[in-house]
């Protein structure tokens, strides 16, 4: 299987519009970087292969990644990079540059960079029955800002941030998801069609939503992580969440009990 880790964006919500801070998946927490953590996780759960889209200080990222293979955390062939060089206009711009990927016929994970979280997680979506597969948390604030996942009669029929009706369970993605050969090629179909009519304001998870509505039921399946610990860092509020809370969740939190 392999990873395509989105880590292009410059963190306008977290650090400003016209930021020189480093890319968010070079947060540091518990003395090491989020990218850092991505790659103990994914290397130690059977990925073959990473593939970081960059943009914004792309060479800090590089060189975050050489200082890990450097210090024996990956082979020199674990990771490579993909840089977007339209990385300020939209993210759905970072999944196109990764068309390729989602092309290669191979199981394909999807992951955000910028997410603190148990390994639990992780292992929950790489050992799920469901090739195609999202995860939620039943566990969130509503609003305008979370990325909801709606189930009815125990099967995925909505996705993104819009509020839907008649769903019986409602849940929050934490940005990860798995996709087989088949469904790659249909995200990326649908990522493709935005760019080529010049729908950069659609996100890319509209159009991981195309693909959703437009399959027959059962063809995405969820796996539930309420409980574990995660949490997406987008705003100056979640670093310190993420560190004051999140962190120390992480830390003491024992799968075999949840």
């Amino acid at each position: 299987m392999k990873v395509i880790m989105l880590a292009a964006g410059v963190g306008r919500r977290l650090h400003g519009d016209e930021n020189d801070d480093l890319p968010k998946a070079l947060l540091r927490f518990g003395g090491k970087t989020l990218l850092a953590r991505h790659i103990e996780i994914l290397r130690s759960h059977g990925i073959d292969e990473m593939v970081i889209v960059v943009g914004h200080h792309k060479d800090d990222l590089v060189a975050e990644v050489a200082a890990i293979v450097e210090a024996g955390g990956a082979p020199d062939s674990f990771v490579r990079t993909l840089f977007n060089p339209r990385y300020k206009e939209s993210g759905i711009l970072s999944l196109g540059t990764a068309d390729s990927v989602m092309r290669s016929g191979e199981d394909v994970m999807f992951m955000d960079a910028d997410v603190l979280y148990h390994p639990e997680l992780m292992v929950r979506l790489i050992r799920s029955d469901h090739r195609n597969c999202f995860t939620m948390d039943r566990d969130f604030e509503f609003g305008d800002e979370p990325v909801k996942v709606y189930l009815r009669g125990g099967e995925m029929f909505d996705f993104g941030k819009q509020m839907v009706d008649g769903y019986e369970v409602i849940g929050e993605w934490p940005g990860f998801m798995r996709m087989s050969p088949e469904i790659a090629v249909k995200v990326a179909d649908a990522v493709k069609h935005h760019i080529d009519n010049d729908n950069l304001l659609t996100t890319y998870e509209e159009a991981m939503r195309d693909v959703l509505v437009s399959e027959p039921a059962g063809t995405f399946g969820y796996e539930d992580i309420t409980g574990i610990p995660w949490t997406e860092i987008d705003f100056p509020d979640d670093m310190i969440h993420a560190q004051n809370i999140i962190l120390p969740l992480i830390e003491k939190f024992d799968p075999e009990e949840s």
